[in-house]
């Protein structure tokens, strides 16, 4: 009877895996088979010249170019809108086909192609959402490519224009940004004062308040710098304003440290608490750690104790799959494989055939447009959209990516993560704005709150993998 039992057991565990499998499979088809429609339909609708045959209407372009872009099939996406321009001039959805192929070069960081294109259907539509959304984004290319006080300047442009615009706040925290970038730091703080009597007892306000609290630190300004976490700390922090109250006492911690009153700094260190999930608490048990006071020390130790016994009890949470293809890639590369576990977790969870909203594909996600890229340096010929489900592919690719990146910023994990989720041009932004070497303090300028909450996940994964497994991935 035991026997039959298990046999049983096995047999429903192969079903449930087969189950979960097909509607893994099913799910994926069902936005590849749309892209593959598109495919089908583009061939058989090209003339001997290569160029789309008379017949096909405005909004059937539009449809396909949207299944393009969403798939990051950029220039199939482009071909569709600027037929567009040419065969249907006088049509309502010109603005979006504009709107769209600037987009596309955003997408790609052609961000000098996608500022031209962002003006011109700002010109020509500016009454449109479109319009306004190019006057903002010509504003945001300009930022990405690095002319900081010219992207204020159009910033300002769009704020003139658009005085009740969909994006008037964000647009005053980037005119912040884009003068602090271009070493105007004075205009930074006037636009900050301006930004707290617009958006007063708001989440932008609070904002203002922590680029402020960012801006003290990098000129290191430290009894100004304690001065606005004080304040910041006084007031309630929006969810939405990308900080939290353990980042503000982070930065207050290192400011009192900065300044010699080491006593107050341990005090703030000690306030942040340290957990399993907890970036800037792990942070702060490593600063008391080399504190010279032999009571921070000890209370260091007994929360690195609580932490490292916490991690324990959920070390069934960090498995180690592909063990084999990981190690590989990442020895090959100079990389630790605990790093590449940890962000294949926050990724896809350990799924070979996951598939983003973004068209991300397999255990990294990796975006098809990235995988061409580095398909050969990862010593791969070609790469499609379905080998990027082989975990193999994924590994290998994805490997490949990370230690660029890792080159790009010298092992900062942090970086890493931040550039591997909110791209590399904006990582080096981040890290120009401050002249600290802390890691935290570079975590703090993570401008996206989807870019600096996944740095918080991927470290939190990281910290665990290296506690549970050596550099080959063996468990301890």
């Amino acid at each position: 009877m035991r026997m039959q039992w298990s046999k049983f057991l096995i047999l429903a565990a192969c079903c449930a895996f087969a189950i979960g499998l097909r509607h893994q499979t099913t799910a994926q088809t069902a936005t590849d088979a749309s892209l593959n429609a598109v495919r089908m339909s583009d061939r058989s609708d090209r003339a001997k010249d290569g160029k789309f045959q008379v017949g096909i209407t405005a909004a059937e372009h539009m449809r396909r170019a949207g299944i393009y872009m969403a798939n990051r099939a950029f220039s199939s996406a482009r071909e569709h809108w600027q037929a567009v321009l040419d065969e249907f001039p006088n049509d309502a959805s010109v603005p979006a086909a504009l709107y769209g192929i600037a987009r596309s070069y955003y997408q790609e960081r052609r961000y000098e192609e996608a500022r031209q294109m962002y003006e011109r259907v700002a010109q020509a539509f500016p009454d449109t959402k479109e319009g306004r959304e190019g006057s903002n984004f010509a504003a945001s290319s300009l930022l990405r490519m690095g002319h900081g006080a010219e992207a204020a300047e159009r910033y300002i442009v769009y704020l003139n224009k658009y005085p009740n615009g969909e994006r008037i706040d964000t647009a005053h925290l980037n005119i912040i940004d884009g003068y602090r970038e271009s070493g105007r730091p004075q205009d930074a703080i006037t636009w900050i004062e301006r930004t707290r009597q617009r958006f007063a007892g708001t989440a932008t306000e609070t904002s203002a308040m922590f680029a402020r609290l960012r801006l003290d630190i990098t000129f290191s300004d430290w009894d100004h710098a304690v001065q606005t976490a004080d304040e910041l700390l006084r007031k309630s922090i929006p969810k939405d304003s990308n900080t939290n109250a353990d980042e503000v006492l982070y930065l207050k911690a290192h400011a009192l440290d900065k300044a010699g009153r080491a006593q107050e700094a341990i005090r703030y260190f000690s306030m942040i608490p340290d957990n399993l999930n907890s970036y800037y608490g792990g942070l702060a048990t490593d600063r008391l750690s080399r504190m010279n006071d032999g009571a921070a020390r000890q209370k260091a130790d007994e929360r690195l104790q609580a932490v490292r016994s916490a991690i324990a009890r959920a070390a069934d949470d960090y498995p180690a799959p592909f063990r084999f293809q990981v190690v590989s890639e990442a020895k090959k590369r100079g990389l630790d494989p605990r790093l590449v576990l940890a962000i294949m977790k926050q990724e896809s969870q350990f799924k070979p055939l996951a598939k983003s909203p973004a068209a991300a594909r397999g255990l990294l996600q990796l975006t098809i447009d990235a995988a061409q890229k580095y398909a050969a340096p990862a010593g791969l010929k070609s790469v499609t959209d379905q080998s990027l489900f082989q975990p193999a592919t994924n590994i290998a690719i994805g490997s490949e990516y990370i230690s660029q990146l890792s080159r790009l910023f010298a092992g900062l994990a942090e970086a890493i993560a931040a550039s591997y989720n909110g791209g590399e041009d904006n990582v080096a932004r981040w890290l120009g704005r401050t002249n600290q070497r802390d890691a935290g303090v570079f975590t703090a300028e993570v401008g996206f709150s989807e870019s600096k909450n996944y740095v918080f996940k991927v470290m939190s994964f990281y910290r665990a993998y290296r506690q549970l497994y050596d550099a080959n991935l063996n468990r301890r």
